[in-house]
């Protein structure tokens, strides 16, 4: 059912000192910042022959990576995100099997302006997985 890594989503307690570090450090193509008000995020894609590494910065009061940043001041691993076919196909599936499918369970448009859900990280070994139709 799952395809592809998508990407590795790490939230960062400072964006720009993240992206420097990708781009200067490591010799990586850093995207620029993007705002994702619906996510309460701002990302910024690191751009890798295989895969990508998604930054995530607080957007707003309400946003989910403030909350994450609270619980770990320096940042870290916040979700991974697989590639699926048919998002609808997959959260019935997935719920068919006792996964919960976080929100209302209809899929949002995610910052590559395709569908995704998110499932709980209590069924995927503490993990927060995304899927993000192709």
């Amino acid at each position: 059912m799952i395809g592809r890594l998508n990407h590795v989503a790490i939230a960062v307690p400072d964006l720009e000192a993240a992206a420097e570090q990708y781009r200067g450090t490591l010799g990586a193509r850093v995207g620029a910042p993007q705002h994702e008000p619906d996510h309460g995020v701002t990302v910024v894609f690191i751009e890798l022959p295989n895969t990508k590494i998604e930054l995530l910065y607080p957007l707003g009061e309400n946003s989910p990576i403030a909350a994450f940043l609270a619980r770990n001041p320096s940042g870290g691993i916040h979700h991974i995100c697989y590639e699926v076919e048919d998002i609808l196909a997959a959260r019935d599936r997935l719920r068919a099997a006792g996964a919960r499918v976080l929100g209302d369970g209809e899929p949002r448009i995610g910052a590559h302006g395709k569908p995704v859900l998110f499932l709980h990280p209590k069924d995927f070994t503490g993990t927060l997985v995304e899927l993000e139709q192709v």
